[in-house]
């Protein structure tokens, strides 16, 4: 079990109720605002490396309230092998739900990804950091980051107590929505999407299921995953009205016996489509989630908030030897993460953008192309395409089936493609 200790173990400036101010001088090397994989992960490579690092979570417990389904690929866990701690079982097979209720059935024989548990995925990491000698301080939110000339000040609060402590180098990566980057002068992100979920009782759900249809989630597309035995995660992303669709969509899953009762208990996350406009500057950097760094066609950012965050301890560590945190320093972390990601994350925009735009008899007209195997196999079974990487094969669609036939197939294949090439549809 993760551990954490009080602010006033920490606190250079403590304030307590009816004790006044405490002074202890700590100084940490980098003070990392969120415990969800990015953070975690960037303070277990910074400890393993002999520097001093503390992390803040507002939650009392790390991973307690992740709004994220944990589909994780293949590739992902390679990189990232400590996630296999987390699996609750591989994903080899899925429907995929026309608006009419028609569906197409996509499987491989060997799984190309795995459902995780997020909550264990996070305490794996934080544990490791924690093993590393990162220090985690719980249930404190960080109301503040003022960045002087010399250090960086971060002022945390918990049950009454407030502390300001004190490092050289600070990163934010305490998800969206969170108003410290754009307080630090690097924006804010300019389009967003709400996500929905809860976990519900299922009926012999044994593969993943995928709806589209703007009844149930309009521009974008609602999911059925089973994780335990008897249990599964029922979710869609919206922009407007997310609750009211996923109570709808969960009454309909029961009307249709595939859940035990409507009734669930729903839980709530925002998902960045852009990034930040910047995500660094001297001493500080922006990484996950609250960077932006995501996929805006399926709204995943595990994998991708890694690969950032691999960059960015890079760049502390780079820092923290030479004793350097200039903005020239931090900006390589910028050109790197951006390098790797920009022109995916635009082309995968646009897309979504184009898909967003779809009316239910266009996407029953893609179900109705794919059955009639009117889409080259060249694209089904494309090998541009993997799970988190999708800008090859939108651009070969376009190629190979104009602007108009492309957008309509595009939000299909980087869905199916979830469980790799080549797809068998029956």
């Amino acid at each position: 079990m993760l551990s954490t200790k009080t602010l006033y173990n920490y606190g250079i400036f403590l304030e307590r109720p009816g004790f006044g101010v405490c002074w202890r001088k700590e100084l940490y090397d980098t003070l990392i605002v969120g415990a969800g994989p990015t953070g975690s992960y960037i303070a277990n490579q910074l400890a393993g490396w002999g520097h001093k690092v503390i992390v803040f979570e507002q939650r009392e417990r790390v991973g307690e309230a992740a709004c994220c389904t944990g589909i994780l690929g293949k590739e992902c866990l390679e990189a990232f092998p400590f996630g296999k701690e987390a699996i609750l079982r591989e994903a080899r097979s899925a429907r995929f739900f026309a608006p009419s209720g028609e569906f197409l059935r996509v499987q491989k024989e060997t799984p190309q990804a795995y459902i995780v548990d997020r909550s264990v995925f996070d305490s794996v990491i934080a544990r490791r950091a924690q093993a590393q000698g990162a220090d985690y301080l719980l249930d404190s939110q960080v109301r503040n980051i003022a960045i002087a000339r010399d250090l960086v000040r971060v002022e945390a609060g918990s049950g009454g107590q407030k502390a300001n402590l004190e490092g050289k180098t600070v990163v934010i990566a305490s998800g969206f929505g969170s108003q410290l980057p754009q307080s630090l002068g690097l924006g804010k992100s300019s389009d967003f999407v709400m996500g929905a979920q809860a976990e519900v009782e299922a009926k012999g759900i044994d593969e993943v299921e995928v709806y589209f249809g703007n009844h149930i989630a309009p521009g974008f597309f609602a999911w059925l995953v089973p994780t335990s035995p008897g249990r599964a995660l029922a979710g869609l992303l919206s922009r407007h009205n997310t609750g009211s669709y996923l109570e709808g969509f969960v009454s309909h899953l029961a009307n249709q016996g595939k859940i035990a009762s409507p009734e669930a208990k729903i839980s709530y996350g925002v998902i960045p489509l852009k990034p930040l406009p910047k995500t660094s500057r001297e001493r500080a950097i922006v990484v996950g989630d609250a960077a932006g760094q995501v996929k805006p066609t399926t709204g995943g950012g595990i994998y991708y908030g890694l690969l950032c965050a691999q960059i960015a301890a890079d760049t502390l560590h780079q820092a923290l030897d030479s004793n350097d945190f200039s903005a020239k320093v931090f900006g390589s972390y910028e050109k790197q993460w951006r390098r790797l990601l920009s022109k995916e994350l635009r082309i995968d925009y646009w897309a979504h953008w184009l898909f967003e735009r779809l009316n239910d008899r266009q996407i029953e007209r893609l179900f109705y192309m794919i059955q009639s195997k009117r889409i080259p196999d060249s694209l089904l079974n494309s090998t541009d395409f993997s799970f988190d990487w999708h800008s090859r094969l939108i651009l070969k669609a376009l190629r190979v089936l104009g602007l108009r036939r492309a957008i309509s197939l595009i939000c299909f294949l980087t869905s199916a493609r979830l469980f790799g090439a080549p797809l068998l549809i029956k």
